[in-house]
């Protein structure tokens, strides 16, 4: 588990051969000297759940891992696939002589059924995106 995307972030619990981690999550800002002053910065917290590739305990520093391809296939399914269904639906849409706002509305449902779609599979997609936890040297 070498290669991959890799969060540094804090055990906050363990069930099993599962850790569940805080990491933080922060914009460019978040790391600027002056950030405190321009009230632009932005800091996030989640809560992953990771396999453990080796004991870890509870306040433990850990890498939070993923393969590269896992992140690659989340933005298409996210964000690729349904710009292009959006974009598809409204040019087909209108093609059938529909009014912008019925094409616009439709091609808005289309995704929305997509993502719909999407969550049902979600167990089976659960399972290509497996995250891992490792402690930090």
């Amino acid at each position: 588990m070498e290669e991959g995307i890799r969060h540094t972030g804090i055990v906050e619990r363990v069930e099993g051969d599962t850790a569940v981690v805080r990491i933080a999550q922060t914009s460019a800002c978040a790391a600027c000297h002056a950030a405190k002053m321009c009230m632009a910065s932005e800091s996030k917290e989640k809560r992953i759940e990771a396999q453990m590739a080796e004991p870890v305990q509870i306040g433990d520093e850990v890498e939070v891992i993923v393969r590269e391809e896992a992140g690659w296939l989340a933005v298409l399914l996210a964000y690729v696939i349904p710009f292009v269904l959006l974009v598809a639906a409204v040019a087909g849409f209108g093609q059938l002589g529909w009014s912008e706002v019925k094409a616009g509305t439709a091609a808005l449902v289309s995704v929305a059924v997509y993502y719909v779609i999407l969550r049902m599979f979600r167990d089976k997609l659960q399972r290509k995106f497996t995250f891992w936890v490792r402690k930090v040297n």
